[in-house]
């Protein structure tokens, strides 16, 4: 039993470790690029040991290391063909976009989050009219722009590579006056006891404040994601209004959202 135990504890450091990149690389996927010295606060461990992970990454072909820090190094070709990060589970993500965009009707006021099944919410708006949309993700905005009758609205803010958005405190400010009917919300991590969670800092007071400028707060988000938490926590589950994700969630999960009154509809 001993010999078990102490094998256990020569493993951890590199389960600890490994978990860490992962955290990392989820970072860079929504940020773009990012500081050693933001990371190793973030993460609480030394920049010594955060440079140690980048150059794991790099390694892997994930990102590029430049003074004081790193970048993804797909950003010039997600830019280009403004094509997003976090595309896989694409069926269960159309499927849900497909549920969401049937509660919507002519002319009504939207605020749609960044985002890959956020997207394909947009994709299925397009057959409607005069909606007015305000949006953080530039490709939205192009989706749903490109329709004669919608007026869509962005606010200003930093430039997010990876999610096609903007962020920051001037979108924040921006969403003080807007009042929308519905919100499409977009997440990384869904889970009873740890709520809504993202992969970094940058869009927690932006979420926040499309939250508190909407009427009724839509979650999307693939089952996949359910019991599962990411970096920073935007805040509980009560937030939500009406989840809507796919087949794959259980009955138990379902109930357990139920409980706590949120509305579920699988698609």
């Amino acid at each position: 039993m001993a010999q078990v135990t102490k094998a256990r504890q020569r493993r951890q450091p590199g389960v600890l470790s490994e978990a860490r990149r992962r955290k990392i690389l989820d970072w860079l996927q929504e940020e773009g690029s990012a500081r050693v010295r933001d990371l190793s606060s973030a993460f609480e461990v030394s920049e010594v040991t955060i440079r140690q992970d980048l150059e794991r990454l790099e390694g892997e072909g994930h990102v590029t290391r430049e003074h004081g820090g790193a970048y993804l190094n797909t950003i010039s070709t997600q830019v280009g063909s403004l094509s997003l990060q976090h595309s896989g589970e694409m069926e269960r993500k159309r499927r849900i976009g497909a549920r969401a965009a049937s509660l919507v009707s002519n002319s009504e006021t939207l605020i749609i989050d960044a985002g890959s099944t956020t997207t394909e919410v947009a994709i299925r708006l397009t057959d409607r009219r005069d909606l007015t949309v305000i949006t953080n993700a530039l490709n939205i905005a192009l989706i749903l722009g490109a329709v004669p009758g919608n007026a869509v609205h962005m606010p200003g803010g930093q430039f997010k590579a990876p999610t096609l958005s903007l962020s920051g405190d001037k979108a924040v400010e921006y969403l003080k006056d807007v009042f929308a009917g519905k919100l499409f919300l977009a997440t990384a991590g869904v889970a009873i006891d740890a709520g809504l969670t993202l992969p970094s800092f940058a869009d927690l007071e932006l979420k926040k404040a499309m939250i508190r400028a909407a009427t009724h707060t839509y979650l999307v988000a693939d089952s996949t994601k359910i019991n599962r938490s990411s970096f920073t926590r935007l805040g509980a589950l009560e937030l939500v209004n009406t989840f809507i994700t796919d087949d794959g969630i259980s009955d138990a999960d379902a109930q357990a959202f139920e409980r706590l009154g949120i509305a579920v509809l699988v698609a």
